[in-house]
């Protein structure tokens, strides 16, 4: 009998600090979500005036929809090169002949594990020595170094769980290196890349101070957030906060969908 008591407390304790910490982690968002429609002053907070009011000013802001463009097409374009090159590294260093595996691999994981702050200032010293102007290029190239290690990953681990024998046999059938990766490498390879795809555009969206070094006169979401929020608190921040933590939130959860899914884990 005590011994199930003690059971029972146990996981009483567990659960409430399990609850106990969404709390802290998610009820702010909460509370910015329904301050994006409810006004608020100094007499209270009056709910009967709860509209999408500061949505519809936002979207008619052609300072934050510019910067929604920016920020879409580098990480649209970052991403896309991501995938390009962690494929490409990916088969390499399965090829047997590869050598340097593990010096790629620490250059692939580097920029993704160093602080951003410390990733962000290095290429700035590095583009300011060369000569390259900050701007959209170089937020890319900021992007491409700090996803490609995610993308990376998911191709190798998938690349690595795909049976050789299937690349043997369509050799075997005389196929050429271009068909066996078309007809039997890319199909194996599709769901790591979409998974690893949208979790990389989620790291880019959101990416804030690699993008500060890197960003020139070129405005992101986060950008403009940080700007919006040093001239003082309004609803309109809180409506842009709800939205870049609902786009993030949404391709977080595709992409953890994804990865529990069969088609996500194994062709």
């Amino acid at each position: 009998m005590y011994k199930i008591n003690t059971e029972r407390l146990i996981d009483i304790f567990l659960a409430v600090i399990t609850a106990g910490t969404f709390l802290v982690l998610y009820m702010p968002i909460v509370v910015n979500s329904i301050f994006s429609l409810v006004p608020s002053d100094r007499k209270g907070i009056h709910w009967e005036e709860a509209s999408f009011e500061w949505y519809w000013r936002l979207f008619e802001n052609e300072s934050v929809i510019s910067a929604i463009k920016a920020t879409l097409l580098i990480g649209v374009i970052a991403v896309v090169i991501a995938t390009f090159l962690a494929i490409i590294l990916a088969l390499y260093v399965e090829w047997e002949g590869a050598v340097f595996r593990r010096t790629i691999e620490l250059l692939v994981y580097f920029p993704f594990l160093m602080p951003p702050i410390i990733t962000g200032l290095s290429l700035l010293m590095y583009f300011d020595r060369i000569g390259i102007p900050r701007g959209e290029i170089t937020i890319i190239i900021g992007h491409t170094a700090l996803v490609l290690a995610v993308l990376y990953r998911l191709v190798l681990t998938r690349l690595r769980a795909m049976q050789y024998t299937l690349v043997e046999a369509s050799a075997d059938l005389g196929a050429t290196r271009l068909q066996t990766f078309r007809y039997v490498v890319w199909p194996q390879l599709r769901p790591a890349v979409i998974t690893g795809s949208v979790l990389a555009m989620a790291i880019s969206f959101d990416e804030t101070l690699i993008t500060v070094f890197l960003a020139g006169d070129t405005t992101t979401i986060p950008l403009r957030l940080w700007g919006m929020m040093r001239v003082g608190f309004k609803p309109e921040i809180n409506a842009l906060v709800t939205i870049v933590l609902l786009v993030s939130f949404i391709m977080a959860i595709i992409a953890a969908i994804r990865l529990k899914s069969p088609e996500g884990n194994e062709e």
